[in-house]
């Protein structure tokens, strides 16, 4: 089919199309006029997620981030938020929508405040903004008044529910700790009074480095008996030195003078006081070995005693190490525990819910649903389509001759004369063609 074929068929039922056109603009307009429009208010926060906490100072990771949205935009939507909604509102004083509550159609069984609730829950919703942690709430109503106020306080009592609900948390979890830190404190206390107990029926005391005081003797004993006991040897003295020194001197001396000679009788009596040194220190000496072997004797039987006193006390000292670790187990949990508890006392006393209300919703001018301008504009491009698809399914169900090559595309025979029909020039137009078939086909004569 050419251009000039569908358009001569356009034009044959131009009447059908534009009647087609008329109707879907008409029902349009009938359409916007009689849906009851719906306004659409937006106020917006903003999901403080990016700075740490001011309590804990964690920060929420990328992972949950796209969880945490989810369960944000499902909270407004919750029905303890459109209940917190309705009381702020005080729509149970309001007469027009009692009234509205008592020409319902549908819900008898539901008392005022179920109805409220369940209405702020259908008009509810919220939207996070591309490439932004704004959160967009929003509320669909009949009244554009309506929409903006409940779209206002839907968002406060968003931002009141989070901020309670998070308090609520902490201090449940704060008494949880402190009911924990209490039991731990009680354990702790029994512990205590159990090992200072066998401290006192063993007389066993543990340092702070669980090392009782018999084994830290028994460590020093063997420290000193580990010590090697040395004696100088008598040469070795200072006086046995000299005195060998002087002796040479002397001999020296003899070969050159006098056994009369004043120098070498003054050698003579220095000698004579050197040798005398010389047993002192050689009597001292003896002495103090003799007291260094005494007294690492004595040591080595102390260690021997201390070892044995050490072996018979191992097992109750391993059970007042094994007390002291529970003990430090205890204190380590009850800190631990009064520390959380803290914390999550101070949480619950916090101000900032974790969301920032941003600008206020504006009272909508238009309706969202119906666009009256839009639906209408639209009709008339949908009714000429719809009505251009009725020509052709017409035509095509009752296919006809309107010019001379739609006769030569159904016949293989050339054209030899176009004749104007008179009767239906102003009404119809075209024509009468004849033409003669090559092969023995019966001619066709079609009227435009």
């Amino acid at each position: 089919m050419s251009i000039f074929q569908f358009l001569r068929i356009i034009w044959a039922y131009k009447n059908l199309i534009l009647i087609v056109t008329a109707v879907a603009f008409i029902a349009a307009t009938t359409t916007v006029q009689l849906i009851p429009p719906r306004y659409v208010a937006q106020s917006r926060v903003m999901l403080d997620v990016i700075k740490p906490d001011p309590v804990t100072g964690q920060v929420m990771s990328t992972a949950f981030l796209r969880g945490y949205i989810k369960t944000q935009i499902e909270l407004i939507k919750d029905i303890q938020v459109a209940r917190r909604v309705v009381d702020d509102l005080k729509w149970s004083q309001n007469k027009a929508l009692q009234r509205e509550y008592r020409e319902r159609d549908s819900g008898r069984e539901l008392d005022f405040q179920h109805w409220a609730t369940n209405k702020v829950v259908a008009g509810a919703n919220a939207t996070l903004i591309s490439g932004s942690n704004i959160l967009e709430v929003t509320y669909t109503s009949k009244s554009p008044e309506e929409a903006k106020t409940v779209a206002d306080a839907l968002r406060q009592a968003y931002v009141d529910m989070t901020l309670q609900t998070r308090r609520d948390n902490a201090r449940r979890n704060a008494a949880w700790y402190e009911d924990q830190a209490n039991k731990t404190r009680g354990i702790l206390f029994k512990a205590e009074n159990d090992k200072a107990a066998l401290e006192r029926s063993s007389g066993i005391v543990l340092q702070p480095d669980k090392i009782d005081i018999d084994q830290a003797r028994l460590s020093a004993l063997a420290s000193a008996a580990g010590a090697p006991v040395a004696a100088a040897p008598p040469s070795s003295a200072p006086s046995a030195i000299q005195l060998a020194q002087l002796d040479a001197e002397i001999a020296e001396a003899q070969k050159s003078l006098g056994p009369n000679h004043p120098a070498l009788q003054a050698m003579r009596a220095k000698r004579t006081v050197l040798v005398q040194q010389v047993a002192t220190e050689r009597n001292t000496a003896g002495a103090a070995a003799s007291a260094a072997i005494s007294a690492a004797r004595a040591t080595a039987g102390l260690l021997e005693e201390q070892k044995a006193k050490v072996m018979a006390q191992r097992s109750t000292v391993e059970r007042l190490k094994l007390m002291q670790d529970e003990i430090d187990l205890r204190r380590d949990q009850y800190n631990k525990a009064l520390a959380r508890a803290a914390q999550l006392n101070q949480e619950a006393e916090v101000l900032e819910a974790g969301v920032v209300p941003l600008a206020a919703a504006a009272t909508p001018q238009a309706p969202d649903f119906p666009k009256k301008g839009l639906t209408m504009g639209v009709s008339i491009p949908l009714g000429l389509a719809f009505g251009v698809m009725i020509a052709l399914l017409l035509e095509l169900i009752t296919r006809r001759v309107r010019s001379a090559s739609d006769l030569a595309s159904v016949v293989d025979a050339p054209v030899l004369a176009v004749l104007q029909n008179p009767s239906a020039r102003r009404r119809r137009g075209p024509l009468l063609a004849f033409s003669i078939p090559r092969k023995r086909v019966q001619p066709k004569v079609a009227r435009a």
